[in-house]
């Protein structure tokens, strides 16, 4: 089932329009990831195409009602696993007609689908969630459960059209793995919206949304980046040529000002001696000033020309391609040794948490991912290591060393404060105001955002603050602990981000299911719990 977008344009309340006139469409059975910078519109454009958001002007043209999967699920609380997935009438008229009630309405309702608990069991279980019921609350569920339940949703209903948004956010390795197979093998039209360059790179189409419409790739994440490198390459030369153009004609503009102003300056000594008349020598310097205004403007059009053109192309680059972290190395000498675990275990019970025991060592300079699935015990690991909690079995000892630990919520992050007031907090170098502004500005803070509260920032935005406060605060630490870094992080977030973290010499400790952030930082060893 093909999808058009014929002209769709979305105005928020306030007046500010997010995208305008936006056409494109997806042909039957094609898969095409939507990408765009933070803020450009893409899930507000899943939730239109998907029929829960009406644009303020256009239209969108498909035959067949999508499936949605959104990105966030807190909506959804108050209903049963059931409602939540679409069929609970279905079932209702199921149960009523097997207890006796064999009334009109509930046949209609049932539309020959007997079948339908026994597949909606059979889809939660192919998700690994046999465990659920479908009169569940959704409230109870966390989040990689709750992608699961829409997931799921797909097998029950076999839609010809499938919108995901954000899919991988919640889902450990396993499940990713079972989702990229499902979007590699399905025939139904897909577009997804996702941060998951794993994910980006199995589909073979590419849509770039801007503010003025949708540009396409016809290729996956890396045909894209390729050739996005291609035009910011042509955009710089662009971009340095009529910035030679502009000095040139400056030059040009001054010389023959200076010129004009010695002929000038000869042809009135000239008048002053062959003793021209006042009245005749005020018409001729009329005339000059005239002359010479007339030749500025000429000029000065020009430079204007050549302005409006750089303006244009510095518009086109993107934002923050510069931006560089610069972390100091760690003070500590590579290879010493920072933690040694011996069979150590933990449990908040008698019950230990591990079946089996871990026995590791850390080193400085050490690169490591911890592996596991949801609610296995990754970050307790990461709280024993750090000192944070004793296990309940076995032997740990730690060496001195400075570690700095960003965890799912950017917990270092005080929402009460300000951009600006964030970032004075860790100015430990007493570096001016304008330099601390300079700072924001490098790390995209424009002026703008300086006196927004931080609880009003998205999760790519205080990773970027995190990392902008370390860089005020020049302390660099021994160690780097990484709890889910990738989680809510828009494209270009996630590529600052990853750049930081592979330039970073320390030790690295990281928990993420994104293996493709794992491999570009550089992660050499694991520890599986």
């Amino acid at each position: 089932m093909s999808i058009t977008i014929n002209n769709i344009s979305y105005i928020h309340s306030d007046k500010e329009t997010l995208f305008q006139n936006i056409s494109f469409s997806v042909p039957t059975a094609q898969k095409v990831s939507l990408i765009g910078k933070n803020g450009s519109g893409k899930s507000t454009l899943l939730k239109i195409i998907a029929g829960k958001l009406s644009p303020s002007s256009g239209e969108i043209i498909s035959s067949d009602k999508p499936y949605y999967i959104p990105q966030h699920f807190g909506q959804y609380d108050n209903l049963t696993i059931s409602q939540a997935l679409g069929i609970e009438d279905k079932l209702n008229a199921l149960h009523a007609i097997l207890g006796g009630d064999a009334s009109q309405l509930n046949f209609d309702l049932l539309n020959d689908d007997w079948d339908i608990e026994e597949r909606a069991l059979a889809a939660l279980a192919s998700w690994g969630l046999q465990h659920l019921g479908l009169s569940d609350q959704m409230e109870f569920l966390s989040g990689g459960e709750k992608t699961k339940v829409f997931l799921s949703g797909i097998n029950i209903h076999s839609p010809s059209v499938v919108l995901l948004d954000e899919p991988t956010n919640h889902l450990d390795a396993d499940a990713r793995h079972q989702l990229y197979e499902l979007i590699e093998s399905g025939r139904s039209t897909i577009i997804v919206v996702s941060h998951d360059r794993t994910l980006l790179n199995l589909i073979s189409l590419t849509y770039e949304l801007h503010k003025g419409g949708v540009e396409m790739y016809g290729g996956n994440y890396e045909f894209y980046k390729i050739q996005k490198e291609e035009q910011l390459q042509a955009l710089q030369a662009q971009l340095e040529d009529k910035e030679k153009a502009l000095r040139q004609a400056k030059k040009v503009a001054r010389e023959a000002a200076e010129r004009k102003q010695r002929m000038d300056a000869r042809g009135q000594k000239k008048q002053i001696k062959e003793g021209t008349p006042r009245i005749m020598m005020n018409t001729i310097k009329n005339r000059a000033e005239a002359s010479a205004s007339k030749l500025k403007d000429v000029h000065a059009d020009k430079m204007g020309g050549i302005s409006d053109d750089l303006r244009q192309i510095r518009q086109k680059l993107p934002e923050g391609k510069e931006m560089k972290l610069n972390f100091e190395d760690a003070n500590l000498h590579s290879g010493k040794i920072l933690v040694t675990a011996k069979d150590i275990n933990f449990g908040y019970s008698s019950e230990m948490l591990w079946d089996s025991p871990l026995s590791f060592q850390i080193k400085s300079g050490d690169r490591i991912a911890i592996k596991g699935g949801n609610g296995k015990g990754k970050t307790t690991l990461l709280n024993i290591i750090q000192g944070k909690l004793e296990p309940k079995q076995g032997d740990i000892v730690r060496a001195d060393f400075s570690s700095l630990y960003v965890d799912q919520e950017y917990s270092i992050i005080d929402n009460s404060l300000t951009v600006l007031e964030q970032i004075q907090h860790f100015n430990s170098m007493n570096l001016l105001e304008h330099e601390i502004k300079t700072i924001l500005h490098r790390y995209l803070f424009p002026f703008d955002t300086w006196n927004k509260t931080c609880d009003k920032l998205s999760g790519g935005e205080k990773m970027r603050l995190v990392f902008c406060c370390l860089m005020v605060s020049n302390n660099t630490p021994d160690v780097f602990v990484l709890d889910e870094p990738t989680n809510n992080l828009d494209i270009q977030s996630l590529e600052i981000v990853t750049n930081a973290i592979r330039d970073y010499k320390g030790t690295l400790i990281v928990i993420s299911h994104d293996q493709y952030f794992i491999q570009e930082v550089g992660v050499n060893q694991e520890i599986g719990v």
